[in-house]
């Protein structure tokens, strides 16, 4: 069973699919007894009086939450609330430069999130899919009640009372109503057909299967026949459920269940509540309690080395608030919404929509992609691709005879035949219709599942009967066999070379079609039936396949290189998809069957699900288990489907695909829209999706860096001086710089190497990080401090301004150097090269940094003019700072095998 959201006035919102089994097992006066319908539907009155006690015929959905409960959602992240405690401490002790700066960062940050993703939400609405909101519904004249030859007027498919066809909103069909079917038609419930013609319907949004399925109203007998043969409720063939298409033909189907109680009700179920948490989510948690962890330990440290050496506790306070806020990288929410907002706007150039941001991240994160097969890697239409004699030959004739079948029929053609008249080989073949003139036919019915055309030759003087049909309904009615240009006897040794090539065509998940033809006498005007069917002469093949993207393959390679791993995950048979496996170049794909997983604990899952390419005959609640298993592998996945039987997929994955074309639910489920189903644009999602966490992570590494070192620097400077190194003024003033240097971050690039692996979140390597690379600024910290106070002589209070110039001025320029160090793994300025925003913004700082004491808000917040003497001693500070970064640069990626 599938769980799904409560139905407010219902008794049950769980998919009945005993329910839906005992009707169609029933005969047709027992489905209408326990249904208390008529075989013209229910009265207006009895509708509405269902209606009010059942419920409308709605599905659970997840609309976005309204514009303020988006905007306050915005601002729900461990970090936001740390810098809103921060904020609030600093106003608090009246430090108001704090305070603006801390909540300015916390209000763009915040707004920025939220006007990307509303916005993203307005245009998913726009794309939401435009449904028939209608179905046709029988009602009668008069107050039907069930007479008791209600099973032959049904028998005769006339109705007991003149009843009258209305158009009504398919939310507000009941169970018990009768309605008619036809070619283009939403099924708008799970229904039972009471009669049915040439009904072909497209289940593909619920099962993956991209051939159409024959429906008809069987026997009962023949349903208890296929529920032993542990048939599924989807395969009945009397069964059509809510959210597929009527491909073909017609039929007149009681409604047995609707809204939650439905199979794809209980689907939509699973997309209501809260959603699996992804990479990016715990990446960015694990980080920002990294750093909160760090500041806990530290600030308290400062605040009691300085209280017990200055003996002023005031003034202590007061600067530990300083250095938490100067420990905190506040631009962390700004950056990362930034960085993602702009990878975006990016993607929406290549005609992608991102509902979500951190869906970016994850596309870069991604190691496993796991993807539905049909429309995906195939073209989602069914396609001739084979045409043979019954020695496996390539043969026109057998094509042409194919081709008249289906050009002269007069029922509604099926996909099949639409594929046969659309050949890219017939362009000749299509002079045909001028050498050739119908003169009958004997349509298709699945009693036989074969249709006939009389044709007459012009040219020749002779009438053709062609036949064509399921291979072993042929058989039966064949006596001989073409075989090399030459008409043979069909013995028991041609019929076995037959199926067998049959099978092997099936085994390549092709549908077989046989054709045969005979001459027949001609006969104006004579009416031709089954019986004519009869000693015909077999001649060939026609085989089908929903074919694969000319893109599939060459994407599919695309992705391999850059370290994504491709599952089809399909509730397609085993046969075609290997078919498509193969063909696309996942080569002998190890394969596991749903019914093979039903059978498997959690943890047996993990582990076929590690080395499986293949997933086939899945259901939707398999798939969501499959994401999960990946998941706890400890793999970033992301999934691409586009219909209904995904939904629950696309909601567990850590990046939930679909397309504007897919239903709705998977829509509603997913974090991405592709405006166009291809996988090579998701391959530049991959790309731009790593560069967006490099830009992200390079913040937060020489953010977290710099400002451990800083700290560093304190703690010795706290235990040397008589007094404070900076005031906490000058950390505000030297943090706003640095962060207005950063603000370039979102518009860098990544060096080529980092883009070809995926990306994921190393919370431990933050810390190595902080720890090797930290304390390298603290050297040149503590060396600035050594030339301050013994080559300026900075060593008493009243020459204190000077020594915190010199280190305001140092500290500024090496923090901002850090920038280009840490944003590539190669050395800097000689290999790779900043983007020209970032480039500027550092260049600029750099320069208003040095200006500062030299300017009136220098003299403002106690700065002086630092001597010219100072600034040989400040590029030497920089040229060793950069050269023993460069080295242990080099050592830390040799020792760790990563930098970023």
């Amino acid at each position: 069973m599938h769980k799904t959201a409560p139905e407010p006035r219902s008794t049950s919102a769980r998919w009945n699919d005993t329910e839906l089994v005992e009707a169609a097992s029933s005969d047709l006066l027992s489905l209408l007894t326990r249904l208390k319908t008529s075989p013209d539907g229910l009265s207006e009155a009895e509708a509405s009086e269902r209606r009010t006690r059942i419920g409308l015929n709605e599905i659970a959905a997840e609309r976005p939450p309204r514009w303020y409960v988006q905007l306050l959602l915005a601002f729900h992240t461990p970090f936001t609330y740390l810098l809103m405690t921060l904020a609030a401490i600093s106003l608090g002790t009246d430090d108001l430069p704090a305070t603006v700066v801390i909540s300015v960062m916390v209000v763009l940050s915040g707004l920025l999130r939220f006007w990307q993703e509303y916005r993203s939400c307005l245009a998913a609405e726009r794309l939401r899919s435009l449904v028939r909101t209608t179905a046709t519904v029988s009602r009668p004249d008069a107050q039907s009640h069930l007479p008791e030859d209600a099973l032959t007027a049904l028998d005769s498919k006339t109705p007991l009372l003149t009843a009258r066809q209305l158009e009504v909103p398919i939310r507000d069909l009941v169970p018990g109503d009768v309605i008619l079917l036809s070619a283009g038609d939403l099924v708008p419930g799970d229904v039972c057909l009471l009669n049915a013609k040439d009904l072909f319907v497209s289940q593909a949004a619920l099962t993956g299967e991209s051939v159409p399925v024959e429906k008809s109203d069987a026997s009962p007998t023949e349903i208890g026949r296929l529920l032993d043969t542990y048939c599924s409720p989807l395969d009945l063939p009397n069964l059509c459920f809510m959210g597929t298409t009527v491909v073909s033909g017609t039929a007149k189907a009681v409604v047995v269940t609707t809204g939650s109680r439905t199979f794809l009700g209980s689907l939509a179920g699973h997309i209501v509540g809260k959603r699996a948490e992804t990479a990016f989510d715990r990446g960015v948690r694990g980080v920002s309690w990294l750093l909160i962890r760090f500041m806990l330990v530290m600030v308290p440290i400062v605040f009691l080395l300085n209280g017990l050496t200055k003996g002023d506790w005031t003034e202590a306070f007061l600067f530990g608030v300083a250095i938490a806020v100067g420990l905190t990288p506040e631009m962390l929410p700004m950056i990362v919404t930034a960085n993602l907002a702009r990878g975006a706007v990016s993607m929406s150039r290549r005609k992608v929509i991102v509902k979500k941001l951190p869906a970016i991240q994850n596309l870069g994160a991604m190691d496993v992609l796991c993807t539905d097969k049909t429309g995906t890697l195939t073209q989602d239409k069914v396609a001739l691709i084979m045409h043979l004699d019954l020695e496996g030959n390539e043969c026109e004739e057998v094509l042409e005879y194919a081709y008249l079948n289906s050009y002269f029929q007069t029922g509604l053609k099926n996909l099949l035949d639409r594929a046969v008249l659309e050949h890219e080989d017939l362009t000749e073949t299509r002079e045909l219709t001028k050498r050739f003139i119908k003169s009958d036919e004997v349509p298709f019915d699945f009693q036989r599942r074969r249709m006939s055309v009389v044709v007459h030759e012009v040219f020749k003087g002779r009438d053709l009967l062609i036949c064509k049909g399921a291979v072993e309904e042929l058989l039966t009615i064949c006596n001989e066999a073409r075989v090399g240009g030459q008409v043979i006897p069909l013995t028991d040794a041609v019929r076995d070379e037959v199926m067998r090539l049959c099978t092997s065509m099936n085994e390549d998940g092709l549908r077989v079609i046989a054709v045969a033809v005979k001459q027949v006498s001609s006969q104006p005007n004579k009416q031709y039936g089954v019986g004519d069917e009869n000693e015909l002469t077999l001649i060939g093949f026609i085989a089908f396949l929903d074919p694969p993207k000319e893109s599939a393959a060459p994407a599919l390679a695309a992705l391999a290189r850059h370290g994504v791993t491709v599952k089809i995950l399909t509730g397609d048979n085993e046969l075609v998809a290997r078919k498509v496996c193969r063909d696309v170049g996942l080569v002998s794909p190890r394969t596991l069957l749903g019914r093979h997983i039903d059978a498997m604990d959690d943890v047996e899952l993990e582990q076929a699900a590690e080395g499986t390419t293949l997933f086939a005959k899945l259901n939707p609640s398999q798939k969501a288990r499959i994401i999960t298993a990946l998941k706890q592998r400890g793999h970033t996945v992301g999934f691409l489907g586009d219909g209904i039987n995904d939904a629950p997929a696309l909601r567990e994955a850590d990046a939930g695909i679909s397309v504007d074309t897919g239903a709705d639910i998977a829509k509603e489920s997913a974090d991405i829209i592709l405006l166009e189903k291809s996988l090579m644009v998701l391959e530049e999602g991959v790309l731009l999706g790593r560069q967006t966490y490099g830009n992200i992570i390079k913040y937060i590494k020489m953010a977290a860096s710099s400002n451990f070192g800083n700290v560093f620097s304190v703690l010795v400077a706290s235990v040397w001086l008589p007094f404070l190194p900076m005031l906490a003024i000058h950390l505000l003033i030297q943090n706003l710089l640095y962060d207005i240097s950063q603000t370039g971050i979102p518009f860098d690039k990544m060096d080529e190497e980092y883009l070809q692996k995926p990306r994921k979140w190393q919370v431990n390597d933050l810390g190595r990080f902080m720890l090797c690379i930290g304390p390298i600024s603290s050297i040149f910290d503590i060396t600035t401090f050594c030339v301050m106070y013994f080559v300026f002589q900075a060593k008493t209070l009243e020459m204190q301004s000077l020594f915190q110039s010199g280190w305001f001025v140092e500290g500024l320029l090496s923090q901002t150097l850090i920038i280009h160090m840490i944003r590539t793994s190669k050395v800097p300025f000689f290999q790779s090269n900043a983007s020209l925003p970032l480039t500027a913004l550092t260049l600029c700082v750099m320069a208003i940094g040095i200006a500062v004491p030299f300017t009136p808000l220098g003299a403002a917040v106690e700065m002086v003019p630092l001597p010219l003497a100072y600034f040989p001693w400040l590029v030497a500070t920089l040229i060793c700072y950069w050269l023993l970064t460069q080295i242990v640069k080099s050592w830390y990626i040799h020792r760790f095998g990563m930098w970023l």
